[in-house]
């Protein structure tokens, strides 16, 4: 067996996630302690408690599910688990990748994706933008509908074979979305997203973003790490960078990502943290390759009897 770790994105969150983990250790809270100090705010509290309105505003919605994946991650530590040969993160979920695999430390993490979450919330005015699921269409359809739409609305994620998310201003995602439903969509579904995530209305977020960036040390990777935006390995500590300065305002690849990280010779994938978003996507990339996610108790223990 040959471990691929992924690490899931804004979306995954929810008020009690990963509450029955204290059954099994305190890396969670630990965890999640260690980041509200960072950033000054009570995120154990949020995570346990609410409200939802709080939880999934973008700039703490972030650091919670980095804090609560990485605490998952460090358990598996502690139980001896297999280290994975590579890692790969679904959009913010790339921050929680990028510090398993040693290219980050934690703190450095937290404060980043504290004002990634900030600056990406300030790029776009509220309203403004949205975000779309379209599920049924090929990939070269929704692009052509994408290109055929005044104004701006793009592919933000490859997800899966058949499904993508969209992009862009509200009024031409709105037009998009009726175009796809009448091509033959099986299911066109608005996302409570506040923004317009991986589009190019974040091109100035990028390039405040980047300023960011350079306060903060990279290391080179211990464990190869695949990249939302070319689904390639992170060849050095600039690379990975660059490449998170690009992602804000880029397609994030991550079907692509998945088939390069089978290609290479992951067998089985190990969902870390939050939710099992990633993990019923890889049953429509590929349904003979094992996938497992990390989301509660349960699942924990079973890939801990299988690794015995």
């Amino acid at each position: 067996m040959k471990l691929g770790y992924l690490f899931p994105g804004q979306g995954s969150q929810s008020v009690g996630m990963l509450a029955d983990f204290h059954e099994l250790g305190s890396e969670v809270e630990d965890y999640l302690a260690r980041a509200s100090e960072t950033i000054d705010v009570d995120l154990s509290t949020i995570v346990s408690r609410g409200p939802d309105e709080l939880l999934n505003q973008t700039a703490i919605t972030q650091p919670a599910i980095l804090a609560s994946s990485i605490g998952v991650f460090a358990m598996t530590r502690r139980f001896g688990l297999e280290l994975p040969s590579a890692v790969a993160g679904h959009s913010l979920g790339e921050y929680s990748a990028l510090v398993a695999s040693g290219v980050l430390d934690f703190e450095d993490a937290v404060k980043l994706v504290h004002e990634r979450g900030k600056i990406m919330q300030s790029a776009v005015p509220e309203n403004t933008g949205a975000m779309v699921a379209v599920v049924g269409l090929t990939d070269e359809q929704v692009q052509l509908v994408c290109e055929s739409v005044e104004g701006t609305v793009e592919i933000a994620n490859y997800n899966s074979p058949g499904q993508v998310v969209i992009a862009g201003k509200a009024s031409s995602v709105r037009s998009a979305s009726s175009m796809c439903a009448d091509l033959g969509a099986r299911r066109v579904v608005p996302l409570a997203m506040s923004v317009p995530s991986h589009c190019s209305l974040l091109g100035n977020a990028s390039r405040l973003f980047e300023q960011v960036l350079k306060t903060v040390a990279f290391k080179p990777p211990n464990i190869k790490i695949y990249q939302n935006v070319n689904a390639k390995v992170a060849g050095d500590p600039s690379d990975c960078k660059r490449n998170l300065v690009v992602q804000l305002s880029s397609s994030v690849l991550w079907h692509q990502s998945i088939c390069a990280m089978i290609e290479d010779g992951i067998t089985t994938f190990v969902e870390c943290g939050p939710g099992k978003v990633l993990t019923g996507l890889m049953r429509r990339i590929d349904r003979r390759i094992e996938a497992i996610a990390l989301s509660d108790r349960k699942k924990f223990e079973q890939l801990l009897r299988e690794n015995r």
